[in-house]
């Protein structure tokens, strides 16, 4: 059987020219920045990236999740469509997060009891927790009729009100919530509420940058009227909009041992995933405002390496802002700075940890420091994919290395 180290992790750097573009917008409906070397940066957070990272995945896979806090009111909208009394209906889903642990999930009661905290679980399972409901129909019936009468009665002042008893099998309950599908393995899950139900990330992306300073720049508009009267002139609507454009440097690690553990050691499965998701890295970015720009690029240079112990971003390549080509461009000079760094870190480093490293490109020039060219990102895939299934070298002390 294959061993690992205790992590073993799977860096994966891209370099993406973007044209005029609005990936990522923050509360201000404008394009995101950053600063970064004294510089303001064009900047994609990591939860735009993600998103469709994970939909792209699911959707190769068919098994799709969900994240959300309207388990309860789904719930009730499924049994309502088999025909359950309306309010009958709205207490049994109500009764799946009160049954979920002895003390049931917190709620928000002015919002229609939906779930305090975001769920992230597989989207077959409101099929599945309208299937319990049906199960216990009875008992769930006879709960609401008390609850109903106890509703009725009067009320001694100051008297605390009981918060409702389960009615369905916690076990069960909880069971199907903590179900996952091969993205909560693979980017884990937050759920502190039900023991067993968290689950560590197995990947990690970051923020996408501009390597170069990218400020917002303006897009004056207007929409003509189309049905306007004889004489009208002029635009029925009229806008600023900003977008950015430059060449982004993005970031992303997969801990491949985390990744095994969170399939309970499917080391098939994993390194399937890692490869679906290495795909999606490279071709799938944020659909915003994707019918204005179209910014359909695909990365420029895509580099991965294989190291045991610990990851290693080279975002600190970029502290500086690069300048432009002399003939124009951000690419070329983006390509260096990334070469000189991921050099200068093999002397650092060392290569006792580094497995393998490589790249794939569609520039025709060799590039120093980033290990063996590829001449497809599939071919880059089928690579990275077979040195992260290679058994990790034994480990040796600081003093004997």
């Amino acid at each position: 059987m294959t061993t690992y180290s205790p992590a073993r992790y799977i860096d994966l750097h891209a370099l993406h020219p973007m044209p005029a573009s609005l990936l990522n917008r923050g509360e201000d409906n404008e394009p995101k920045t950053l600063l970064l070397g004294g510089a303001v940066r064009a900047m994609v957070s990591s939860q735009a990236l993600k998103r469709p990272i994970r939909l792209a995945l699911e959707q190769e896979l068919d098994e799709h999740a969900a994240r959300t806090r309207m388990l309860p009111l789904r719930v009730a909208d499924a049994l309502r469509t088999a025909g359950w009394p309306e309010d009958l209906a709205a207490f049994a889903g109500a009764q799946v997060v009160r049954s979920a642990n002895r003390e049931g999930l917190m709620t928000e009661h002015a919002q229609n009891g939906i779930t305090s905290a975001m769920l992230y679980l597989p989207r077959d399972v409101l099929d599945d927790l309208t299937g319990l409901c049906l199960k216990y129909r009875a008992d769930l019936e006879e709960a609401h009729a008390e609850a109903v009468a106890d509703a009725a009665r009067p009320k001694t002042k100051g008297a605390r009100k009981s918060k409702p008893a389960a009615v369905l099998p916690t076990g069960d309950v909880a069971a199907l919530i903590k179900r996952r599908t091969a993205t909560i393995n693979l980017f884990g899950r937050m759920l502190a509420e039900i023991p067993g139900a968290q689950v560590d990330g197995a990947a990690q992306i970051a923020p996408a940058f501009s390597v170069h300073q990218s400020g917002l720049q303006p897009d004056f508009f207007t929409a003509v009227e189309d049905w306007g009267g004889e004489g009208d002139s002029g635009g029925a609507h009229l806008k600023t909009a900003f977008f950015t454009t430059g060449t982004l440097y993005r970031y992303a690690t997969v801990n491949l041992t985390e990744l095994i553990r969170n399939l309970d050691g499917d080391q098939a499965q994993a390194h399937n995933l890692l490869a679906l998701f290495t795909e999606a890295f490279m071709m799938t970015l944020p659909p915003a405002k994707k019918t204005s720009t179209a910014p359909h690029t695909v990365p420029h240079l895509v580099h991965y390496a294989v190291r045991d112990r610990r990851p290693v971003s080279y975002a600190a390549a970029f502290e500086r802002p690069v300048k432009a080509a002399p003939a124009g461009g951000y690419t070329a000079p983006a390509v260096q700075t990334l070469s000189e760094h991921a050099g200068a870190l093999n002397r650092l480093l060392g290569t006792r940890r580094r497995v393998a490293h490589g790249y794939a490109t569609a520039q025709n020039t060799p590039i120093d420091h980033l290990g063996t060219r590829h001449d497809s990102f599939d071919e880059l895939i089928d690579a990275l994919t077979a040195a992260a299934s290679a058994a990790a070298a034994p480990a040796t002390s600081a003093m004997s290395a």
